[in-house]
Order: C-alpha cells, then structure tokens, then sequence
C-alpha cells in the first residue's frame, strides 16, 4: 500500500505533464486574451500557475510560505519549461520529505505576509494542487479562442480527435 506522499507524487506527476501540455499549446502572442473584463487573462492564469510551483516547492521545505503572487511570463515555451523545472523541483522535494514531516507538520500560509492558515503539509500540499487544476481548467477555455489547440488533458479533446 502507498503512503499519502507516493500517491502524491504520482497524481503529482501526472498533473505536471498535462499542464506542461497545455502551456505549449498557448499561442505567445495571444496571451493577453481575456474572455470578460473581469476574468484573468491567458497571461494571469501561467503567471499564476508558476507561482504555485514555486510555493508547493516552499511548502515542501519550510514550516512557512509567503503566497507567490505572480511569476512574469512573456512566453508561453519558455513558461512550459520553467514550469517544468519548477514542478522537477518540487518533486525532488516531496521525495526526500520523510513521512512524519508530510503528514504531520504544520505550515503557515502568509498571503502579502499577513496569517491565511496554518494547516498539515500534507494538507496544503493537496490544496494548491487542487487549486492548479483549477486554474489550468480556466486556462484550457482560453486555448482556442486564442487560436491555439487544446491538447489532451483527462483523454482526448476535439483538437486531438481531429488531427488523429
């Protein structure tokens, strides 16, 4: 039977691949695009993704984390591959965490350095995972009306069906 942790790890694993996937589909010169005045652009959303990398990488390590806002991006290829080596960091992380540190150790979420929560590392590890297939959700919406392909994410997508 796996542990938390390894079970992590693999979904972890799988996680990164598809977003990895879905930042190489953007087009660069499109990622200003917003479908509403109130939601984030393309460009928001990736910002927001790395920044979640570099925070689970934080998590990982330290018993605190100052909530990274934003993590500039002006390519969507080059942002495909920092999230990969922000993800590679991560995973390197999470394999040399023991178990009692994953499971049982708090880490305090600061959002602009004042408290949000405290709760398990295991915990929030899951949480900003979760909230990463969130916002690659949102940014999948944006990919063809940019002009891009949506690639597959959980199986095949229109785009993949149709040039298969």
């Amino acid at each position: 039977m796996s542990t938390n942790r390894e079970f992590f790890l693999a979904c972890w694993q799988n996680e990164v691949a598809a977003t990895v996937a879905l930042l190489r589909h953007l087009p660069t010169a499109a990622l200003d695009y917003r479908p509403h005045p109130v939601n984030r652009s393309a460009r928001e959303i990736v910002e927001h993704l790395l920044a979640h990398a570099v925070d689970l990488a934080i998590i990982t390590r330290e018993p605190q984390c100052d909530e990274t806002l934003t993590f500039p991006v002006t390519d969507a290829a080059v942002a495909a591959d920092q999230y990969q080596a922000l993800a590679d960091a991560v995973t390197a992380a999470v394999s040399a965490t023991s178990e009692a540190a994953w499971e049982s150790e708090p880490v305090a979420l600061l959002i602009r350095g004042e408290s949000f929560i405290t709760i398990p590392r295991t915990n929030m590890m899951w949480f900003f995972f979760f909230d990463i297939i969130h916002h690659r959700g949102q940014l999948s919406t944006h990919v063809r009306p940019m002009g891009g392909t949506v690639p597959a994410i959980y199986g095949f997508s229109a785009d993949t069906l149709a040039a298969g």
